[in-house]
C-alpha cells in the first residue's frame, strides 16, 4: 500500500527505490517556501543507515513487521539460536544480523526479532538489561579522579563503571549506548 512520506514515523518499515527499510528518525522541514521531509533510515537487510530528503507529496510503500518474542538458547560459532515462545520452533540467525545486540545476550534472555514473512530482519532488546560483572580491579577510596572502572560483564562486554562495582555484582546496563545505569 503506496502512502505519502508524511505519515511514516520512527519504528515504521517501508519500501523505498527497492531496499527494505525502517526509519530511525523523522522530522518535517521548510524550505525557501516548500515543505520537505527529512527520514534517517536504516537498510534492514544491508544494515545501513543513511539520510534521504523527500518532497511531502512523494509516496512509499508501507510493509507490515511482526515482532515476536523469542529466547535466546546459545550462541554456536557465528550463530545465535533462538526459540519461539508460541510454537517452540528455533531459528539460528547469523551473528551479522545482531551486531552489537549480541553482546548483551545471555542465556534465557527473551528478545523481541522483527520478521517479515518467515524472513527474520533485525533483533530489538528492551532500553536496559541486567549483567553480572565477572571481573574488574578493586577501587581504592578517595580514588575518583579517573571517574571509573573497567568492568567485563557475563556476555564478555567490557563498559566502565564506579568504583564501588566489585565482582559478583549485578548492573544495569543502558542497551543503546552501552553506559553503566546503576546497580541492581
Amino acid at each position: 500500500m503506496a502512502i505519502p512520506v508524511t505519515e511514516i514515523r520512527s519504528g515504521n518499515a517501508f519500501i523505498y527505490n527497492g531496499k527494505l527499510y525502517k526509519c530511525v528518525e523523522y522530522s518535517h522541514i521548510k524550505w525557501a517556501q516548500q515543505a520537505r521531509v527529512r527520514i534517517k533510515m536504516k537498510d534492514l537487510r544491508g544494515g545501513s543507515t543513511t539520510e534521504n530528503t523527500f518532497n511531502v507529496d512523494e509516496k512509499v510503500e508501507r510493509v507490515h513487521i511482526e515482532f515476536r518474542p523469542m529466547q535466546f538458547l546459545y550462541s554456536d560459532g557465528d550463530a545465535f539460536n533462538f526459540m519461539d515462545q508460541e510454537n517452540f520452533n528455533q531459528i539460528a540467525l547469523p551473528k551479522k544480523l545482531l551486531g552489537d545486540t549480541a553482546s548483551y545476550l545471555k542465556e534465557g534472555f527473551v528478545a523481541n526479532i522483527a520478521f517479515l514473512d518467515e524472513e527474520p530482519l533485525e533483533v530489538t532488546l528492551p532500553a536496559a538489561v541486567e549483567l553480572k560483572v565477572t571481573e574488574t580491579t578493586p577501587g581504592f577510596k578517595g580514588d575518583t579522579v579517573s571517574g571509573g572502572k573497567p568492568a567485563t560483564l557475563e556476555t564478555g562486554l567490557t563498559i566502565s563503571v564506579p568504583f564501588f562495582i566489585n565482582p559478583g555484582d549485578v548492573v544495569k546496563v543502558d542497551t543503546r549506548e552501552g553506559k553503566y545505569l546503576g546497580r541492581v
